[in-house]
């Protein structure tokens, strides 16, 4: 007994298919736009993309492809040229990504240069104040900066100032 559903299945499942089997063609128009269709304009060179080969497909619907005597990057969806863009797309996208990283580090670089300037400054304000200042010897014991110290301390970030800040 079959369920009274079954040819109305059969039928939407022949339909669904028939589409799965048709030609896809691609053509520019004559601004140079490309344009996808399963029947090209006639008079049109058409690039069949998916279905039957593009050489019977041409011969069946009577219109041009391009010529066996034209190279393979001349055609608009051969798959060198469908490479060449592929490679051209990851060289742009890697030189964005490099360009980006470069962008970062300077940034980074500045926002380190800035940091330290601030900091300088701050440490010459307060060797110039007379606040006592304390500094580790090579020995890790405290020592007391007199006068003469605080000045030449205040001198040397006076030199990396200029020399780094401007």
């Amino acid at each position: 007994m079959t369920h009274p559903f079954a040819p109305v299945a059969i039928l939407a499942l022949l339909l669904t298919a028939l589409p799965a089997a048709a030609q896809v063609y691609s053509w520019k128009d004559k601004d140079g736009r490309i344009h996808y269709g399963d029947m090209p304009p006639a008079g049109v060179e058409a690039t069949v993309i998916r279905g039957a080969r593009p050489g019977a497909a041409a011969r069946k619907a009577g219109e041009t492809t391009p010529s066996a005597d034209m190279p393979p990057a001349a055609t608009p969806t051969s798959p060198s040229s469908l490479a060449e863009r592929e490679q051209a797309f990851r060289e742009r996208r890697a030189a964005a990504a490099e360009a980006e990283a470069k962008a970062a580090r300077e940034a980074e670089s500045r926002g380190e240069t800035e940091r330290f300037c601030t900091d300088a400054q701050h440490e010459i304000a307060a060797l110039r104040g007379g606040q006592r200042m304390v500094r580790f010897n090579a020995k890790g014991e405290r020592e007391f900066l007199d006068d003469r110290a605080r000045a030449e301390q205040a001198e040397a970030l006076e030199r990396k100032i200029a020399e780094h800040c401007r």
